[in-house]
């Protein structure tokens, strides 16, 4: 079934390339602990809406069978406005060990980007971000004195950040999130799943992050160069977590003008704790091209 959908995938983004206008991308993410891909495309419905699949799959050591998930977003772009809506879902994933339950999770990601300020004379915007998720687990959750328990678990997640545009030459974004868990989170140590945290809200990381998180804020810095169609960035996160101990994140990259309509974007990520302890030094290289 799975390798029927990401057929599907491919199909549908064959079939895009029919349309009127469509953004493909790739992208492989590496480190010791995981590698993972990812492809999508997006098409131009109207001049203000989009529709887009993306599909992934995660090759990640403490899992014996790949995880496949996928996403399908919808945005509508507005002249001061835009909101984006992106259901995903997460296909089972058989647990090799029979204390655990098979794992799989669905949710609703939703965004909105308002433009505060916007000076086409001297190229200096501003725009507020406002995100809310839901997520549904599962997998096995396991407790500080209850036995483990096989269960739904559900999540939810809410976005609040402001970016900057000076001179389009320098852009500065800052963006918090708080986590909120319908069901008792109190006492829990761990939860079996396969959901990546992030796909409740980019926590500013190449990692993928399975640990309940409290919160996370993180900022990043942009040069642009726009004669060249080239971005260098550098960010930095903090982030508290129920069942982990708080981390640091600092990630570097360079996305640029390939050739003609082929874009690159590559990326560097050292993610550690508060004690210098887990660390993790992550890759990212990313290809999209637009018809």
């Amino acid at each position: 079934m799975k390798k029927i959908t990401f057929l599907f995938v491919l199909c549908f983004t064959a079939a895009a390339l029919q349309a009127r206008t469509v953004d493909v991308s790739a992208s492989y993410t590496g480190a010791k602990h995981f590698d993972q891909v990812q492809a999508g495309a997006t098409v131009a419905l109207s001049l203000t809406t989009f529709a887009g699949v993306e599909a992934k799959l995660a090759n990640e050591r403490a899992f014996k069978d790949p995880i496949y998930s996928l996403a399908t977003p919808i945005s509508l772009e507005l002249e001061q406005i835009r909101f984006v809506l992106r259901p995903f879902y997460y296909f089972k994933n058989k647990s090799d060990q029979p204390a655990l339950q098979d794992s799989s999770a669905f949710g609703v990601n939703a965004l909105m980007r308002v433009t505060l300020e916007g000076d086409e004379v001297e190229d200096n915007y501003t725009y507020s971000f406002l995100g809310a998720s839901f997520a549904r687990q599962k997998g096995t959750v396991f407790y500080d004195t209850d036995p483990a328990a096989n269960r739904y678990y559900s999540q939810a997640a809410f976005t609040l950040g402001l970016a900057k545009t000076l001179y389009n030459a320098f852009g500065f974004d800052l963006v918090g999130t708080l986590f909120q868990y319908p069901d008792r989170v109190s006492g829990v140590t761990a939860l079996h799943g396969v959901m990546n945290q992030q796909e409740l809200a980019q926590m500013q990381t190449l990692d993928i992050v399975h640990e309940l998180p409290k919160y996370t804020l993180a900022t990043r810095m942009s040069r642009i160069w726009t004669d060249n169609g080239s971005t260098a960035y550098i960010s930095y996160r903090y982030g508290e977590y129920h069942t982990a101990k708080p981390e640091h994140s600092i990630m570097v990259g360079n996305s640029f003008t390939a050739f003609g309509r082929v874009s690159v974007d590559v990326a560097y990520n050292h993610v550690r704790d508060v004690h210098n302890d887990n660390r993790r030094d992550i890759g990212y290289v990313r290809i999209s091209t637009y018809f």
